[in-house]
């Protein structure tokens, strides 16, 4: 028995939807590609949806149509991916980190408020939170903070869809319907909750920013007619403003479609997986659980907890066949951030969270027989 940390879940539905764009006409910039940004749109909630060819393309053209440029700075969480502050290095700007919640390890709204007040001279433009794990920010609550400074909010959402929170007029808010920030991402790396082989999506309510993402994802090209200066025949287009080769194939999209049809399913069964964790490890005083405040969906991405001995319990779980993983190294802690001016200690609680940290198996394919394997372990682990 081998469990890795996640996986993806390819059925024969999904097989035979690769199969047919594969016998068809048209393996790219086809209309799968449409149809999927059409139907992600819809399960999210938002108007609009752009599909590229990563979570990182997504992240990078977001940061582009926000106008983040040199000078620029932009709040983000360490405890993400790279991608994710990369994605402002990439357009020239810098990167300001600001500490974790301790409770939900999402990046800290009141720190980032104190940061904002105390460096009132410093070019804050835009902040991008993550929904990490799959646990939803409250962005209502970030978008006052952000008003107040007239900073945008880019939402890295690439754990988190399906998943929600409740705001003040006590209506769900599902990640990536832009009612409180500007721009969305998401992310179909296989062990995301769809699974495209690769590709990414970024949602928005704003049409300007829509026009111009599905101009920057093809090298800035328009092949509309009325977006030309000149429009000379069927074959011709034209390159408004420099952009990149970030499309996704209708071979990717077919895929996604499929998958986005159990993604209901999934979130179901991922949460049935979370609660049964938390009641096997609720006697356990070396393992701290996820926290779910009252009002939220967890999507549940990864299931980390905050163990004793994490290194131990890390290999000893490898020894049995369980491929537990850490998510993540601390950003302001990688060799490259640290050429930048960061040190150990400039973020306390995310170096703390990262000693504890670990993410067990968490995905919809588990099955109770796996799920108990691992729990047994666990406990003979600290009860040993």
């Amino acid at each position: 028995m081998k469990i890795p940390y996640g996986k993806q879940n390819v059925t024969h539905e999904d097989i035979e939807a690769v199969v047919d764009v594969l016998n068809s006409e048209i393996i790219t910039q086809g209309k799968k590609v449409t149809e999927f940004e059409k139907l992600f749109a819809e399960y999210v909630g938002a108007k609009y949806a752009v599909a590229v060819s990563s979570g990182t393309a997504a992240l990078h053209l977001s940061n582009l149509v926000l106008g983040t440029g040199k000078e620029d700075v932009v709040l983000t969480t360490p405890i993400s991916f790279v991608s994710t502050s990369n994605s402002v290095l990439f357009c020239g700007g810098d990167v300001d980190f600001v500490d974790i919640d301790p409770e939900t390890f999402l990046i800290d709204i009141e720190q980032i408020e104190g940061k904002l007040k105390k460096n009132k001279g410093k070019k804050y433009s835009g902040i991008i939170p993550v929904d990490f794990a799959g646990m939803p920010i409250d962005v209502e609550r970030l978008r006052n903070v952000a008003r107040k400074y007239g900073l945008w909010i880019l939402e890295d959402a690439c754990h988190a869809p399906g998943g929600y929170f409740t705001d003040s007029s006590g209506l769900k808010q599902y990640c990536g319907n832009g009612r409180y920030s500007d721009l969305q991402v998401f992310s179909f790396h296989p062990v995301k909750h769809i699974a495209a082989g690769e590709g990414g999506m970024i949602t928005t309510n704003d049409k300007y920013f829509y026009e111009k993402l599905l101009r920057l994802r093809s090298h800035g090209i328009t092949k509309n007619p009325e977006s030309m200066i000149e429009f000379q025949g069927g074959w011709y287009y034209e390159m408004h403003e420099l952009g990149y080769n970030y499309r996704i194939s209708d071979i990717n999209c077919a895929l996604a479609i499929s998958q986005l049809k159990r993604a209901k399913e999934g979130i179901v069964k991922r949460n049935a997986i979370a609660e049964k964790y938390n009641e096997a490890f609720a006697k356990l005083n070396q393992i701290k659980v996820p926290h779910v405040p009252a009002g939220y969906q967890h999507a549940w991405h990864l299931f980390v907890v905050l163990v004793e001995s994490r290194d131990e319990l890390y290999n000893y779980l490898r020894d049995y066949s369980i491929f537990a993983q850490v998510h993540y190294i601390p950003i302001h802690l990688q060799p490259y951030y640290r050429k930048l001016g960061w040190k150990k200690g400039d973020l306390p609680v995310a170096e703390n969270y990262y000693k504890n940290a670990l993410s067990l198996p968490m995905y919809p394919t588990l099955s109770e027989e796996e799920q108990d394997y691992v729990i047994d372990k666990v406990c003979a682990f600290y009860k040993g």
